[in-house]
């Protein structure tokens, strides 16, 4: 019914009144092959909606990056990529060995305080931090070739690939003066006024770019995934197929990469099996009403599924859970990650000791063998979910782009990390789409999410050197300051 289920020990052992909790969690957490399908239809209208000219839930952002890499482009690139904690340069070389890179590159915490700070501060740090990579890779090099790819993991509206305005920021982000601008002349002007010899060729999602990465090394890759502390995919649609840009009479053939932005899928609440505690996590939410799919799959939120329900299961009169316990840890929001389920669904114990070793550790609650049965099932549930319901997004861009056979590149910490979710994903998939039996025999499943290549650091490189061959070969569409970009392109590029 819902992937791999690994029960250790027995449930025949469990109190009536637990028996019966844990069957209810069941009915609340188990998704269907029936509802997957039902899901994924909506999913496919919703993406179909966002592409239109009124627009819809899901953004379905035009990147205005045109072109998958033939694997024969050249030249040195930058990289540069601004998470949450850490601000990342790369340099990455595109080698005559076709799909083959060499890269260089180094982290700078973010501080905390640039977060709130001023615009002027926050794009005066990170050109610092260029101009600190820059000459410490070439010192005395006379450089002017430099072109860089900016991945920019924020939701950002574009009209072109070298400009981006920000719709909102998150990440902890609230730098002010910055939402609904272009970001990009701030942070150029701090290059000028250092004279790094940079410009910015492509501002990038990291979806975005985890494809175009992948699809370098692996031809077979159409669509780029992120599963990890939020949740998105980004896929190519040909411009004759998105109504909303039909105004700017774009060949109908030329491919564009779509930014689906898709953690909002189904904000209005028509078919995501919700429960009553994806409900609390909503409504308690900095943003509530948004980001309705990404709360109840991404890595953010997973801990917090899992804690609401342990609180219920203590606090509510229908069974004994907890007992005497002091559970004080358990009531802080948010004090469990992913990684804690992920940490019991890798117990190695028929007695589920690590389980109870962590819970000890962790929170100061010493638990029963019924009590950590029902812990560990509760964990498969969450996770199978998640893993479950991510394939629904999947399918429906393979549904609406007719593919049988895709590949699928996929990073972030839920997918890497969690334990069983790739197998859990990938038997989602094979209800979903109906496989024929003929599949999974030493011939792989059609359609097959792998791990991507780094999306963030190659990926941005990468559609900076597309951009400068784009501005070489004369397509000049989504491109603002293209005789910029082609004085920076470098010496050996094609």
């Amino acid at each position: 019914m819902g992937g791999i289920t690994i029960v250790l020990g027995s449930m025949a052992d469990m109190p009536v009144d637990l028996k019966e909790q844990m069957n209810k969690i069941e009915e609340l957490f188990v998704v269907p092959t029936a509802k997957l399908k039902h899901i994924t239809d909506h999913f496919v209208a919703e993406l179909e909606r966002g592409l239109s000219e009124e627009g819809g839930t899901i953004p379905m952002i035009p990147t205005w990056c045109m072109a998958f890499p033939d694997g024969n482009e050249t030249g040195s690139y930058l990289a540069l990529d601004m998470g949450g904690t850490n601000l990342r340069v790369c340099e990455v070389t595109l080698t005559e060995e076709k799909g083959e890179f060499d890269i260089i590159q180094s982290k700078y915490r973010m501080p905390e305080e640039l977060k709130t700070g001023s615009a002027e501060e926050l794009w005066g740090y990170v050109a610092d931090c260029l101009q600190q990579f820059i000459e410490y890779h070439h010192e005395d090099e006379k450089l002017d070739h430099l072109p860089l790819g900016f991945t920019f993991s924020y939701p950002v509206s574009q009209e072109a690939i070298d400009h981006g305005v920000l719709q909102r920021w998150t990440k902890g982000f609230d730098v002010e003066g910055v939402e609904g601008q272009d970001v990009v002349p701030g942070f150029t002007k701090a290059l000028e006024e250092r004279g790094v010899p940079i410009k910015l060729a492509a501002l990038v999602n990291d979806t975005t770019g985890t494809m175009i990465a992948s699809a370098y090394t692996n031809t077979s890759i159409k669509i780029g995934c992120i599963f990890g502390t939020g949740c998105n995919a980004a896929y190519m649609e040909e411009c004759g197929a998105i109504p909303k840009l039909a105004h700017m009479n774009l060949d109908p053939k030329l491919p564009m990469a779509i930014n689906c932005e898709w953690g909002a899928f189904d904000n209005e609440h028509k078919v995501l099996p919700r429960t009553k505690y994806d409900i609390v996590i909503d409504k308690e939410s900095p943003r509530p009403g948004q980001q309705s799919f990404e709360k109840m799959v991404a890595g953010l939120y997973l801990g917090e599924i899992f804690r609401l329900v342990l609180l219920d299961l203590h606090k509510g009169n229908e069974c004994h859970f907890f007992e005497k316990q002091n559970i004080g840890k358990l009531d802080k929001p948010y004090s469990l990650d992913a990684g804690f389920l992920a940490s019991i669904e890798e117990d190695r114990f028929e007695n589920l000791q690590d389980t109870g070793d962590l819970f000890l550790e962790k929170l100061g609650i010493t638990c029963t063998k019924p009590e950590l049965e029902l812990i560990r099932r509760l964990a498969e549930l969450i996770g199978t979910r998640a893993a479950r319901l991510t394939a629904c997004g999947v399918s429906a861009i393979c549904k609406h782009k007719k593919w049988d056979e895709v590949h699928v590149g996929a990073d972030g910490s839920v997918f890497t990390k969690y334990p069983h979710f790739k197998v859990r994903q990938a038997q989602a998939l094979k209800e979903i789409l109906d496989w024929p039996a003929k599949y999974g025999k030493g011939k792989g499943d059609p359609v097959e999410v792998m791990p991507a290549e780094d999306g963030s650091g190659v990926g941005a490189a990468l559609i900076a050197a597309l951009t400068v061959k784009r501005v070489q070969q004369g397509q000049l569409a989504g491109i603002r300051d293209s005789d910029a970009i082609l004085q920076m392109a470098p010496k050996n590029a094609r």
